[in-house]
């Protein structure tokens, strides 16, 4: 009796374990097995530029699918379908046979004049659904931004992948009852369970900066038959990202994916992932961190107003460092501080690292972020490359001063930059403007963010007169506007492979921005080994000044006071 009782006892606790913890997958199984479902794709969320205008949308396609179990005739349905499709038949009649799995997806993304011909087939088991294409208006616009979806669904790279959990909806299914084969029971009723969409994301991107950047550094690229031509511009007074150029680029319609090295090539941002060593525009930081300590009282400081000593060449731990040119009448000239920047004499930034030391300078290197990452809203940002504080040496130090031995990411020099020059403030970068329903209603708004101050706003006043000399007087005079204050700085930097400089392959760039008293726009131009003519102030500078004349033209902005358009 005993064992009687007992055996009832694991019986009931079953039963009620079964009731209660696997009821959910019992129903799951059971509708699986009584329904069939057609799935109903839910739209995904658009993407547009600052002003609305849409940069990435949905067109219309189809999928075609199959439950094997209902096909009566698999080698006839897989000759038909192979025709119409213009597939492999031996692909779809391994497809069609597959019986481990209830619901099977024969073709994606077709279109609905092909999809319209099953109807008359008559094929038992087969049937299409609404599918979504993704449209990208402007084709290669900012493609390394945007990125593209997976046929028209889970975003794979750029945008579309880190804002995925926004832009893609929910999916709903159409429910018909079936025998036990998944033939469709003939008066059965339907069951609608709607989709849900996508939610809109609202960029910081202006389509027509960006456009007038792209159309510059193609110019660029073409021209100098360099490896690769990128452009930030950026708003200084909240770190907005107006534009981000990658080329060579490729058309998000149309990408690649057959050749997956060509594809992670071309969609890659380079300006986010990728780092270099800057050269001098790095020599914007060391200035601002001098004049910083200047204005703090700090003796060690050099100031404006101090000269530099006439030597071509410095000597530091047994290594020598040289100036790249004379300055005067074939000699090494005297020059303050402003006139070091327009001349962009290494030696004078040795001199500044030094006088300023490890401890303190790297101090300015922390404050202006390089060796982290910026924050920016997007995958595989880059954090540089920078030697431990306790394990640099002076002669590292003294490099660092004028943009070599550091490595850094296009992004953090901007960033690093426009600090530098609009008061000192340091923000996060962003992409996402905003997150909005087709109602326009915003579920989400990204302000900006301050990090941290760099410097001050008097020095950063000091600094950027500086600047506006070099582009008025010194290395940066392509990038000058008339009527317009252009303030900037060039670099020209060698190239390393396998820890040798690489003969003949140099990194031109120039990093600018306008007015140059209270900075609205900010552009990092880089030119990635360009033939012949290699300086920044020949290569990069133009550029920049082209960009700001298109900004200039599309903002309608007026000259300065008594400056001539």
């Amino acid at each position: 009796m005993m064992a009687i009782a007992f055996l009832f006892c694991i019986f009931l606790s079953r039963f009620l374990y079964v009731q209660a913890f696997w009821k959910e997958e019992l129903l799951y199984r059971a509708l699986d097995q009584w329904t069939r479902e057609i799935p109903v794709v839910a739209e995904r969320g658009k993407i547009f530029d600052r002003n609305g205008e849409l940069l990435a949308g949905n067109g219309t396609a189809y999928s075609v699918y199959a439950r094997a179990n209902a096909v009566k005739d698999r080698e006839e349905s897989a000759r038909v379908l192979s025709a119409l499709f213009g597939g492999s038949y031996e692909e779809m009649l391994s497809k069609l046979s597959d019986r481990s799995r209830s619901e099977i997806t024969l073709v994606k993304q077709a279109e609905k004049s092909f999809v319209q011909r099953i109807e008359g087939t008559n094929l038992p088991g087969v049937y299409y659904a609404r599918d979504n294409r993704r449209v990208y208006p402007y084709a290669s616009l900012a493609s390394q931004v945007l990125g593209f979806t997976a046929m028209g669904s889970e975003g794979t790279t750029g945008l579309e992948k880190y804002y995925d959990r926004f832009l893609s909806g929910k999916n709903g299914e159409i429910l018909y009852e079936t025998d036990l084969v998944g033939v469709e029971l003939e008066g059965a009723s339907a069951a609608y369970l709607p989709a849900t969409a996508g939610l809109n994301i609202r960029l910081t991107l202006d389509y027509r900066i960006q456009a007038i950047a792209e159309e510059t550094m193609g110019r660029a690229l073409a021209t100098s038959s360099a490896k690769a031509a990128q452009c930030i511009v950026l708003d200084p007074n909240d770190f907005s990202i107006l534009a981000m150029v990658n080329l060579p680029s490729y058309d998000l319609n149309d990408p690649p994916r057959e050749d997956l090295s060509a594809l992670n090539a071309l969609s890659r941002n380079s300006l986010v992932s990728d780092i270099y060593e800057p050269g001098s525009t790095f020599k914007i930081v060391t200035a601002a961190a001098d004049l910083e300590e200047w204005r703090r009282g700090n003796a060690a400081a050099l100031s404006p107003s101090y000269v530099f000593a006439s030597s071509r060449t410095r000597s530091v731990d047994g290594t020598s460092i040289k100036c790249w040119s004379d300055h005067k009448n074939g000699k090494h000239a005297n020059q303050t501080l402003a006139e070091a920047l327009n001349n962009s004499c290494n030696p004078c930034f040795v001199d500044i690292a030094l006088a300023l030391g490890k401890e303190t300078f790297y101090s300015y290197l922390e404050a202006f972020r390089f060796g982290r990452a910026t924050g920016v809203d997007f995958s595989g940002e880059a954090v540089g490359m920078l030697i431990p504080e306790g394990s640099v040496r002076d002669c590292d130090l003294a490099r660092i001063g004028f943009g070599q031995t550091i490595a850094v990411s296009p992004i953090q020099l901007a960033c690093a930059a426009a600090s530098a020059v609009n008061g000192g403030y340091y923000y996060t970068p962003h992409l996402l403007e905003e997150v909005f329903t087709d109602d326009g209603y915003v579920s989400e708004r990204v302000g900006k963010t301050l990090v941290g101050r760099t410097v001050s706003e008097e020095t950063s006043r000091l600094l950027s007169g500086m600047l506006e000399g070099v582009v008025r007087d010194g290395s940066g005079k392509h990038a000058y506007l008339e009527g317009y204050r252009v303030a900037g700085k060039t670099g020209t930097a060698q190239k390393y492979e396998n820890g040798q400089i690489a003969q003949g392959k140099y990194v031109s760039s120039f990093v600018g921005y306008f007015p140059a008293d209270a900075p609205r726009y900010l552009a990092l131009v880089i030119v990635d080994e360009p033939q012949g003519s290699y300086y920044g102030s020949t290569v990069a500078a133009p550029c920049a000044a082209e960009i700001f004349k298109g900004i200039i033209d599309v903002m309608g902005i007026a000259p300065f006071e008594g400056g001539e358009g």
